[in-house]
C-alpha cells in the first residue's frame, strides 16, 4: 500500500510522538539544571520537591501542549527577544 503525502506537509520527528527532539533535550537540561540548583541550595526533600515542581513543571506544560504544536526553544527565542526590542505592528488594509 503506498501513502501519498502533500508536498507542503512537514514531516517532523518527535520523541514518544509528543515532543520535538529538541525540547526533549531542552527540556532534560532544564531538569537537570533546577534539580542540581535544589541540591545546592536546599536539605529538606519536601522543599527540594516543591522547588522542583515550581520552576521545572510550567515550562514542561508548555512544550507538551504547546503554543500551536510551536516548538518552545522558538517560543522563548521570540518571547526575549519581544522583552528585549518591544515593537506594536499595526498593518491597515
Amino acid at each position: 500500500m503506498k501513502f501519498i503525502f502533500p508536498q507542503n506537509y512537514k514531516f517532523k520527528n518527535k520523541l514518544f510522538g509528543l515532543f520535538d527532539y529538541s525540547t526533549a533535550i531542552f527540556n532534560l537540561f532544564w531538569f537537570i539544571f533546577v534539580f542540581c540548583l535544589s541540591n545546592l541550595f536546599f536539605n529538606n526533600l519536601n522543599i527540594k520537591i516543591f522547588f522542583i515542581i515550581i520552576l521545572y513543571f510550567p515550562l514542561f506544560i508548555f512544550s507538551l501542549i504547546g503554543f500551536n504544536h510551536e516548538n518552545i526553544l522558538y517560543v522563548l527565542f521570540y518571547f526575549i527577544k519581544y522583552l528585549l526590542r518591544p515593537k506594536l505592528y499595526l498593518f491597515n488594509k
